[in-house]
């Protein structure tokens, strides 16, 4: 169970992080300057990916922090690079973001390290 906890946890931040890109992506490049911060900080504060974001992310952290009354930070924490994966790949089909070769290999890197960590728990 603990670890269906810490993996829920993990797809929580990762859906986090991708709604609060999609957010983003509706407010566009911007450039950080005084006459920038009203208008910008009205646009994320209304939009609803971001705020959809950030209210899944908060109920990541009370997942991550049930999961470290439980488990050592030694072991949990790299598990937590199982997000960079599920968001590479979600970000490839969401956002058309590159997935070259390269991220390939540091995909099964990842892999291999979450695995070596899992087997000394």
């Amino acid at each position: 169970m603990l670890w269906v906890l810490l993996f829920l946890g993990i797809c929580m931040n990762a859906a986090a992080q991708l709604l609060l890109k999609a957010g983003m992506n509706q407010i566009g490049y911007f450039d950080f300057s005084v006459a920038n911060a009203w208008p910008i900080s009205l646009k994320v504060a209304t939009s609803m990916p971001i705020i959809s974001g950030l209210f899944i992310y908060v109920f990541s952290v009370m997942l991550w922090l049930l999961v470290l009354s439980r488990l050592p930070v030694s072991v949990a924490y790299p598990m937590v690079s199982l997000g960079y994966i599920l968001n590479a790949i979600t970000a490839y089909y969401l956002f058309a973001e590159p997935f070259s070769s390269m991220r390939i290999l540091g995909i099964f890197i990842i892999i291999a390290g979450v695995y070596l960590v899992a087997r000394s728990a």
